[in-house]
């Protein structure tokens, strides 16, 4: 036996293909969708070339029942919404990431994988109604430095519709809400941990197509560069809410208008940090009279993206700033 010859179970209906050999004499064998078992040795045999050729049962005549025994299903109703990211493991040490379209409309998409340093793309093409695509593999101790997975897809069907507002979407894995994620991957049906990508979409548009996402897409399927687009710039780790830091003349403003201003920079960071994947930021707000303080916190509480926030090192801060740890 040698990597990539094609098996079968002895004791089962798999088969696939030998994809590494494992100590103990046991054999990696990947299956359908890409997905590898482990198996013994003495537990598979290899399947001869000439055999599916041999083994063909000739067909059997098919009965054409009476026209009274016809039965007419109703049309199913549109499936909508349905579009995951889904990873399913392969053993105890890796997982394989997939795109799943368990919606009635045909998607045009990309996959790419955002890292600080680079992004990588994935995977582009269209996801037919119903199926789904493997984009990469991860391995479990590397979890803490997986990349954000960044999905865009047009929405397309044949007919009269009114059209969704193009799918954008960015996942980053984060251990607290990952393994609440677990159940069964639609399509697949496998146990796994799914994403939803589409929850909240869905909004309607007028007809036209949005010119970012659609360039996108066009260019990935034709191998060209992508136009460069506009995402939130990456925020600084630490965020000086001083309001000397802000504008050029601050007494020139009220309290109310400081007040203001330092909230909309604190606004705008944060919706950065959480958009580029960041896992925390420092936002320095002094002590005073603790109004800004306060009226951080309240917001950050508030904030289903925030994991939890407390006194940044008071060391180096003393009790004027605040960590904020990001889901």
């Amino acid at each position: 036996m040698n990597i990539g010859d094609r098996v079968r179970l002895v004791h089962g209906r798999e088969e696939g293909v030998i994809y590494a050999f494992l100590p103990g004499n046991v054999v990696e064998i990947e299956i359908e969708d890409g997905f590898r078992i482990p198996v013994l040795r003495n537990e598979i045999v290899t399947i001869s070339p000439v055999e599916s050729q041999r083994m063909v049962k000739p067909e059997e005549p098919k009965v054409v029942a009476a026209r009274a025994d016809v039965i007419v299903p109703r049309n199913a109703p549109f499936a909508e919404k349905g579009i995951y990211l889904a990873f399913i493991s392969i053993n105890d040490r890796a997982l394989t990431v997939h795109a799943i379209n368990n919606t009635d409309w045909i998607l045009p998409f990309t996959a790419v994988a955002a890292s600080e340093s680079v992004s990588t793309g994935l995977a582009a093409g269209v996801l037919q109604p119903r199926t789904s695509q493997k984009l990469t593999e991860v391995l479990m101790k590397d979890f803490e430095s997986w990349p954000v997975f960044d999905i865009h897809a047009l929405y397309f069907r044949e007919g009269n519709y009114q059209l969704p507002v193009a799918l954008s979407k960015r996942i980053r894995c984060r251990a607290q809400s990952f393994y609440k994620n677990k159940g069964n991957v639609p399509v697949l049906a496998k146990d796994g941990f799914v994403y939803q990508l589409d929850e909240e979409n869905l909004k309607r548009e007028t007809p036209g197509i949005s010119e970012d996402v659609a360039g996108e897409i066009k260019a990935s399927m034709l191998g060209q560069p992508a136009a460069e687009q506009n995402t939130l710039p990456k925020p600084e780790q630490v965020i000086d809410l001083h309001i000397e830091k802000l504008v050029n003349n601050p007494k020139s403003l009220s309290n109310d208008a400081m007040l203001k201003k330092q909230l909309d920079v604190f606004e705008s960071s944060l919706e950065s940090a959480i958009a580029n994947g960041m896992e925390e930021i420092t936002f320095i707000h002094g002590a005073g009279s603790g109004a800004l303080k306060n009226e951080l916190h309240r917001r950050l509480g508030k904030n289903q993206h925030v994991q939890f926030f407390k006194d940044a090192l008071k060391e180096k801060f003393g009790y004027g700033a605040t960590l904020v740890k990001i889901k």
